[in-house]
């Protein structure tokens, strides 16, 4: 008999959700970056082991709002929970836990869903420091807790087994093979992201949004891909592009090589900057960029 599940992966912005779910998954389904707010969307990977299934939902980091995108981005977390047969969630074993934490915590208790909590990156704390952390998250009395680094691979069979013993029997929801159910323009949009906010200072990160407008398959099997990449305001136009075209360019580059690797065909990539003022916090511009509430 096989079990399968739906895992909402939650936490606040940058204690690793993204790196644990590709972890879990084995390929690179969702974006990683060290800047908080990274992820924008519920991305679903799919990580098949034998007779069990769990569909990973990664999603953004809870957080105070200040726009009326993170509204949305907090209201995509909180659906998932709802929906959710487990919840994976995930500490810094680096950081004190605090009272975005706390929050979390008091929401997935209302939930009643089990929750097995992952103090992630141990490799960047000390002994001291992951045993305080698992002290305090203990008071709350959830299923499971197990330290980790997704980073570096270690404690990963371990928190993969605590959440398929809590799988529900039932059929698949994906085939075996399958990885991710996540549209190609949006993980072409993501991966261009991903390459600028390795390389984008200060709050220019939070100002960029990247949609593919088009992909078309061309003669041979190739495939062009035409996505624009919207700013907040024209001073950031020559910031995306780069001097005489540098930054673009080399953004286009190693996007395209990856989505190449990932297709499996040759990609011909074309990238726009355009300006749409204030983004973030107008909710017609954010439905006409694919942020659903």
């Amino acid at each position: 008999m096989t079990s399968a599940g739906f895992v909402s992966v939650v936490g606040r912005p940058n204690v690793g959700k993204s790196t644990l779910v590709n972890a879990l998954v084995g390929e690179k389904v969702a974006i990683t970056s060290p800047r908080p707010q990274t992820t924008r969307n519920t991305i679903r990977g799919v990580a098949t082991n034998g007779d069990v299934q769990l569909v990973l939902v990664d999603t953004p980091g809870l957080h105070k709002p200040r726009t009326a995108l993170g509204e949305r981005l907090n209201m995509l977390v909180a659906g998932s929970i709802a929906e959710a047969d487990a919840v994976l969630f995930v500490l810094d074993a680096g950081q004190p836990i605090g009272p975005g934490d706390r929050l979390i915590a008091g929401r997935l208790i209302e939930a009643g869903a089990p929750v097995v909590v992952a103090v992630n990156k141990v490799d960047r704390a000390s002994s001291d420091e992951i045993l305080a952390q698992l002290a305090t998250a203990g008071e709350w009395d959830f299923a499971a807790y197990v330290p980790l680094s997704a980073l570096e691979g270690d404690g990963i069979d371990a928190v993969r087994d605590e959440l398929e013993a809590r799988m529900p029997e039932g059929p698949f929801f994906f085939p075996p093979d399958m990885y991710t159910d996540q549209p190609d323009r949006l993980l072409a949009a993501e991966l261009v992201r991903e390459k600028y906010l390795a390389r984008l200072r200060e709050e220019l990160p939070h100002s960029l949004a990247v949609v593919v407008d088009d992909i078309e398959e061309q003669e041979g099997g190739a495939l062009f891909v035409a996505a624009s990449v919207y700013v907040e305001r024209r001073s950031q136009k020559g910031m995306v592009i780069g001097k005489g075209g540098e930054l673009i360019k080399r953004v286009g580059t190693e996007a395209r090589s990856e989505l190449e690797s990932i297709f499996g065909v040759k990609v011909f990539l074309d990238l726009r900057v355009k300006v749409e003022t204030d983004w973030q916090r107008r909710e017609s511009t954010l439905d006409r960029l694919g942020f659903s509430p």
